[in-house]
């Protein structure tokens, strides 16, 4: 029989033991690593730190670049996730999380998305997108108890963000979503993370150590936020969202957006800014329905008829015959 002090020490090995473990975790991490480039750092004039950190800024893309083939599944995922009613939910904790944040916060205003279809849950609440509350990150059960909050189905898919990989709250919170159905992806800069194995896509831009090291608000950072706007943009694209490349779908809540719907349907139609305008006002201020109107010349209750029928693809409901409307 264990006695109470036995229990205690035992505790307490095991607990050394899992300091080791993430020491060791942390020692093979690639964004932990020291960078030669920027070696003596510290002793570098203003133009040579920019110079150094302009320098390694430039491999990020190229590594964007090697995981296009996983971008472009999670991609085509989150498309058909929101086309069957589901979610786009992204996960992360401290830089990783407030990226995730500005991504899914971009979607409504760029591309009239509800406030449910695209989320985010940030370790430490909304809270922790200002302050500093790192350590919620190493909590499974917030994790597992905030993604359980929004009961994730087979219909959502869960994009758990983590430079290193092996954020607690970031892998529980997605291997939770996993076992009840939902999709799963990772996006991390590091090989063979425990993230990675929890999710079914793995995303990975190794962008190699950082100028300072572990600061992964840089050039992972950088990464993180170049393939969220890619998922995000591409699956928005793929649902109909954008006509050529034009943001068919902007929300028109203040004078820029207003701006830029008319300039999008007079450089779309090829029409003057009167006619645009007076388009717009007919339909309602809905740039799709103008657009509709005017590319398929038809009146405004035919267009947001067409726009229903193709869950508002703008170009499905302008190529009408293929519909059989």
């Amino acid at each position: 029989m264990l006695t109470s002090s036995t229990m205690r020490e035992t505790a307490g090995t095991q607990g050394n033991d899992f300091k080791k473990d993430q020491a060791a975790l942390l020692q093979e991490l690639t964004t932990e690593s020291q960078n030669e480039a920027s070696q003596g750092f510290d002793t570098k004039s203003a133009l040579d730190i920019a110079r150094i950190i302009n320098h390694e800024d430039a491999k990020v893309a190229a590594a964007v670049k090697r995981a296009i083939p996983e971008i472009a599944q999670v991609i085509d995922q989150v498309a058909r996730c929101m086309r069957e009613g589901g979610r786009l939910i992204y996960i992360g904790a401290g830089s990783s999380g407030r990226i995730a944040a500005l991504d899914a916060s971009e979607c409504p205003p760029s591309y009239s998305t509800a406030p449910g279809q695209v989320q985010y849950i940030m370790a430490g609440g909304p809270k922790a997108l200002a302050s500093a509350v790192e350590v919620n990150e190493d909590s499974e059960e917030l994790g597992q108890r905030d993604i359980a909050r929004r009961r994730p189905t087979r219909k959502d898919i869960v994009v758990g963000v983590s430079a290193s990989g092996r954020t607690p709250y970031v892998v529980a919170a997605v291997a939770y979503a996993r076992a009840r159905g939902a999709h799963a992806a990772a996006v991390t800069c590091n090989q063979g993370t425990p993230l990675a194995a929890a999710a079914e896509i793995v995303i990975v831009a190794d962008v190699g150590p950082e100028v300072i090291s572990g600061a992964t608000r840089m050039k992972a950072g950088s990464a993180q936020k170049m393939i969220l706007n890619m998922i995000t943009t591409g699956a928005m694209t793929r649902l109909g969202y954008v006509y050529e490349n034009l943001m068919v779908n902007v929300h028109m809540q203040n004078s820029k957006l207003v701006e830029r719907g008319i300039r999008i349907l007079m450089c779309a139609c090829k029409i003057d800014r009167e006619a645009a305008v007076q388009t717009i006002k007919s339909a309602g201020r809905s740039v799709p329905v103008a657009l509709v109107m005017l590319k398929a010349k038809v009146d405004k209750p035919e267009a947001v008829r067409r726009l229903a029928k193709s869950d508002g693809n703008v170009r499905l409901a302008i190529e009408d015959n293929a519909m059989e409307l």
